[in-house]
């Protein structure tokens, strides 16, 4: 499908109106019929542009580098690298690098320019269309799968009066508590799938689903469940009940998952950011699976155990060794046997205990494992919702709040659908229903706590390979509390020389401090709000322990 882009400095004209005067026909005779406005620009651009900007398509790739690779993926141990600035799991504050999904410097704007400011213009400008009813709940759904993931990440921001200077000439937005933010999340996505008419407009600037209103309905719907399981310790209740209104309305099955294909050339707009950073500098060579990822997928507790006779099938895709990534030659080694991942929390200083080099078992980088070529071509799609994703969430809440079927055949349905997916990065990436089959017989479902493991650690092991660490963090906190302060699965904290949260794994971004500046009233409540403190160690209003 052709994608079709705008950027958002032209779409400034579009409000350019006249007053009207006492002539006739004033309005018709002293505007510009050539300039953008709400009644001749197609807002499908507006679509699309959001879309690719959620993926990180024209970013320069700051938001995604720094926040779903440098911080996120290093912190939740799906990664591990040595390089000096990558300071995710050394739990080191950048404060630059910690804004960047807010507001970048140096390259992209942030997501409230490239992601918030096109959807609420999109929004406001179909808000009563009928020709575009189809077009304005799907960018309300949108609207929402954006401030999800910045809220997650900051807590209390800017929402209700976000993207709105321009149309409600507000320059300085309040930020909305968290709790207040999901209430709305929750009833927009209520009431936007359910206005979704499947006899209505085809919306032609949607790069993830051609304008499919089936697949959107169920994908608000797998939303919708996401964004309830997040309350799971906070408001227990407010998430069961959200949890059954949707019960046999998401996806199901993967041809289902949402993913946005990207230029296999890596020509902007459309290049796999994620791809670009891992191909790119020296995180070509330094970025490796982490330890804790390869143990688990190959059925070990701890590096020295060995290797469980029926390991995870998507070893064997996934993974490489001896392998730099982007290369074609050498091909490396995708033996499941042969994975080692790399420990977390060491770095390229020399320093005794602290250098890669005395890490136990090192023997050289190239023995570590890396992300298959599979993962990291240019073209690769960027997975953003599925159907193995929903089944697991589906099997949580059965198994937390006994609703919704059995957590069992939901555990069975997300494991088969997070090994079986992976052929959406290329028909080569295959695991079959029989291979999947085979390692579920070897691991069955056991119910309990134990059960609540299996599952929420499948979820870290399926939005891990999605490269979706913004994801696999905030699942792994919502399942972490005081009586189970390492979540799910275990992660065993790094303890580093001069981190910033005492040894912990942080669970949350600061807020950038140019908002001290740029909105000083409104950041200064905030900043003074969050259960303890500003940091790194402060709390989103869901994580409570």
């Amino acid at each position: 499908m052709k994608k079709k882009l705008i950027t958002y400095s032209s779409l400034l004209t579009m409000g350019l109106f006249l007053a009207t005067g006492c002539t006739k026909n004033f309005d018709k005779l002293n505007t510009d019929p050539t300039a953008f406005s709400a009644s001749n620009f197609d807002p499908n651009y507006l679509l699309t542009t959001a879309q690719l900007n959620y993926t990180g398509s024209q970013d320069f790739s700051y938001d995604t580098w720094r926040a779903d690779l440098i911080y996120c993926s290093d912190m939740i141990q799906g990664t591990a690298t040595s390089i000096g600035y990558w300071a995710g799991d050394k739990y080191l504050s950048n404060p630059d690098y910690l804004a960047a999904y807010w507001q970048s410097d140096g390259g992209g704007d942030g997501a409230y320019a490239e992601q918030v400011k096109p959807i609420v213009d999109m929004v406001t400008t179909t808000t009563g269309v009928a020709k575009y009813n189809n077009l304005h709940q799907i960018g309300r759904i949108m609207k929402a799968l954006i401030f999800e993931r910045i809220t997650d990440l900051y807590g209390d921001v800017p929402y209700s009066q976000a993207g709105d200077g321009y149309y409600g000439k507000i320059l300085f937005p309040v930020y909305d508590k968290q709790q207040a933010i999901y209430t709305s999340l929750i009833s927009e996505l209520q009431d936007a799938t359910s206005k979704l008419d499947p006899n209505g407009d085809i919306p032609t600037g949607d790069a993830i689903y051609g304008g499919n209103i089936g697949k959107w309905q169920r994908f608000g719907n797998s939303l919708l469940l996401r964004v309830a399981m997040r309350l799971s310790k906070v408001d227990p209740a407010t998430a069961k009940t959200v949890v059954q209104s949707v019960v046999g309305k998401t996806m199901t099955g993967n041809s289902d998952d949402a993913f946005l294909i990207h230029d296999p050339t890596g020509g902007r707009p459309t290049v796999n950011r994620v791809s670009q950073v891992l191909q790119g500098g020296p995180e070509n060579q330094y970025v490796k699976w982490s330890e804790r990822f390869i143990d688990i997928l190959q059925g070990k507790v701890k590096r020295t155990d060995p290797i469980d006779p029926v390991p995870d099938p998507r070893l064997a895709v996934i993974s490489v060794t001896n392998y730099t990534i982007g290369t074609t030659t050498p091909a490396g080694d995708a033996t499941p046997a042969d994975q080692k991942g790399q420990p977390n929390g060491y770095d390229l200083s020399g320093t005794p205990g602290l250098t890669l080099g005395s890490a136990p078992g090192f023997t050289t980088l190239g023995d570590y494992s890396c992300p298959s070529t599979y993962l990291t071509q240019l073209g690769s799609p960027t997975i953003i919702l599925t159907y193995g994703e929903t089944e697991l969430l589906l099997a949580d809440a059965a198994e937390r709040f006994g609703i919704g079927g059995s957590a069992a055949s939901h555990y069975t349905n997300g494991v088969t659908a997070a090994m079986t997916y992976l052929t959406e990065y290329d028909p080569k990436a295959l695991v079959t229903p029989a291979q999947a089959a085979t390692y579920l017989a070897a691991h069955p479902y056991v119910a309990g706590e134990t059960g609540l493991n299996m599952i929420n650690t499948q979820y870290w092991e399926l939005t891990n390979t999605m490269m979706d660490f913004y994801e696999s963090w905030c699942n792994w906190r919502r399942t972490s509390s005081k009586a189970n302060p390492l979540g799910y699965p275990n992660l065993t904290p790094v303890v580093y020389p001069g981190n910033a949260t005492n040894g912990t794994i942080p669970r949350r971004f600061p807020y950038p401090t140019v908002e001290a500046a740029n909105n000083p009233t409104n950041y200064t409540a905030a900043h003074n709000a969050v259960p303890g403190g500003d940091t790194m160690t402060g709390l989103v209003w869901w994580d409570v322990q």
